[in-house]
């Protein structure tokens, strides 16, 4: 259950920390006071989406931290915890830190969590119902999910989801494999041109860099060995000689005076050096010729090259590598036959396998509507519905064709309902007022949250469009609900809010000039007042106190 609750900078809140006890807690207050902050609040703690306008004008992040004290006997939640490396136990701490950077980090016990993990985990530790659950019950693709919830059929449905991915990939290929082999021939003529080209021109990595190097030598050849040979006659006739002479001077005179050795040693390493590089200029020269027979050759096969480039790739190593794959698939075209034959197989018996999944999922979830109807109708009476029906249709029956399966199987069931004696069911939308829809949502979430084994039940105004005998009824099953769950209600109703262990302000004040949200826990006293001014308003006059007190009293008669 939730024990403690920590706000910092949310909002209208600056610094909100707040326990909670176990059964019924209420929290009212004026319209506008900042109720649904607190919502919000848990909203952000289970990965929902956040805003930094969110953020308290003036600070830097905004902080939702909340203490969960964990049930030892809820295996799922310990399992879930475990699987993500938290150590089992008697507490549980989850955190969310946003920023005005726009970042979010969440925490489990101190460690960084992800938004998915936190998600995970908070959805079985609580359950929210708010007015826009409301609008979901409106919509027929929410009925499927109440009824797997209930029939505790998650597990075969993501059976069927695997087996319908399964049978879809292996269709889609089938049907891309038959659309190919109808063009195979001409594709197959098409590839065994491009491959042959390829493989005709025995192209080599980087063969293309090579050959320019050597089309650009060949066309300056002449230019080469003319500078080449000038080159070497100039340092074996105008420099070597003389140097020669030079470096024996100075040997004679190092023998006349030893400083000098320095000096004509380092000469001679010259005279060598130039006597290396006159040969290396020589051999060069000898290995160039003008060779027109060869740069044609070299132009031609540079042209052939740059020609497979732009029909096929950028580079030789693309060039190649479609060639590589031009030949693997005229093999896929040679063994396409069989392959076909394969697949065929393949998507018989993956279809066969989703038929026979779906058909399971189907003949439970029949049996799953007619238990969550009668619960449903059960729990209507008990809130002033002892004529309302209730049904789950499902439109169209299972088939042999899967043309109109999906990932979750076959079913499209409906909720009908009728308030009226008399009156045909007819779907949630074209007849449930907001009273009603009201009443209907409670006795979901209460079926719901007894399937779920969540520990902490919120309701966000689910007393919307309902006074006298319903909202009575209402508190009765909030009060019933709190005997074994926690719950937290933000509500109105003063019918409500009297059956509450715990009662809780949401106020406005402002403080240093600036508007700021804060809850207040209720004495007995400060209570009636509370109770007193949401029937009357300002208007509060002793008849009002006197029904009041006759409301509390009604919590120790439950």
């Amino acid at each position: 259950m939730l024990k403690e609750l920590i706000i910092t900078n949310l909002a209208l809140i600056e610094k909100l920390h707040v326990s909670f006890a176990e059964g019924l807690t209420v929290l009212t207050g004026e319209t506008g006071a900042g109720k649904s902050i607190i919502l919000q609040a848990i909203h952000l703690l289970g990965g929902g989406k956040a805003a930094t306008t969110w953020i308290r004008s003036g600070a830097e992040m905004a902080t939702v931290e909340a203490l969960f004290e964990l049930d030892p006997q809820h295996g799922l939640i310990l399992e879930k915890l475990a699987e993500m490396g938290c150590e089992p136990e008697a507490e549980l701490v989850v955190k969310r830190i946003i920023s005005l950077k726009g970042s979010s980090r969440y925490f489990m016990n101190g460690s960084l969590a992800t938004a998915k993990a936190v998600g995970e985990v908070m959805e079985n530790l609580l359950s929210v119902a708010s007015q826009h659950d409301h609008q979901q019950l409106l919509q027929p693709r929410s009925h499927l999910d109440c009824i797997d919830a209930v029939g505790g059929l998650w597990p075969q449905r993501l059976i069927v989801s695997q087996c319908y991915d399964k049978w879809r990939e292996a269709k889609e290929l089938y049907q891309a494999l038959v659309a190919k082999e109808r063009d195979k021939e001409q594709r197959r003529d098409f590839l065994t041109f491009q491959a042959r080209e390829i493989e005709e021109a025995a192209a080599s990595p980087e063969e293309d860099v090579a050959l320019i190097f050597e089309r650009d030598r060949l066309r300056a050849s002449d230019d080469l060995i003319g500078l080449g040979k000038k080159s070497w006659h100039l340092l074996a006739e105008a420099v070597n000689t003389p140097l020669s002479l030079v470096r024996k001077n100075l040997v004679q005179m190092a023998a006349f005076d030893p400083s000098l050795a320095g000096l004509a040693e380092e000469v001679a390493g010259n005279c060598f050096q130039l006597e290396d590089h006159v040969q290396a200029i020589r051999n060069y020269v000898e290995t160039l010729a003008s060779d027109p027979a060869r740069l044609d050759v070299v132009t031609a096969r540079l042209d052939l090259l740059q020609r497979l480039k732009r029909k096929y790739g950028g580079e030789l190593d693309a060039v190649i590598a479609f060639g590589q794959e031009a030949k693997q698939e005229l093999a896929e075209i040679e063994a396409l036959d069989e392959r076909l034959a394969s697949l065929e197989k393949e998507v018989r018996q993956s279809e066969a396998a989703l038929g026979e999944a779906a058909a399971l999922l189907s003949k439970a979830r029949l049996a799953a509507a007619q238990e969550l109807a009668g619960k449903i109708r059960a729990s209507l009476a008990s809130l002033c519905f002892e004529q309302a029906v209730f049904e789950i249709y499902f439109n169209g029956e299972p088939g042999q064709e899967l043309g109109t399966i999906s990932r979750l199987g076959w079913d499209r069931p409906e909720f009908m309902f009728s308030a009226n004696q008399g009156e045909e069911p007819r779907p949630l939308a074209k007849v449930a007022s907001g009273g009603e829809l009201s009443r209907l949502m409670l006795a979901l979430k209460t079926i719901l949250a007894q399937k779920d084994q969540v520990d902490t039940v919120i309701f966000d105004e689910i007393d919307a469009g309902i006074s006298g005998i319903a909202a009575e009824a209402v508190a009765r099953k909030i009060r019933e609900l709190a005997g074994h769950h926690q719950v937290f209600c933000i509500t109105h109703l003063p019918q409500i809010a009297c059956l509450a262990d715990e009662h809780f302000l949401v106020q406005k004040s402002v403080v240093d000039a600036r508007t700021q949200t804060s809850i207040i826990p209720l004495s007995v006293e400060k209570r009636e007042q509370e109770l007193a001014r949401m029937l009357d308003g300002d208007s509060v006059s002793e008849q009002t106190l006197a029904y009041v007190r006759t409301l509390m009293e009604r919590k120790a008669a439950l």
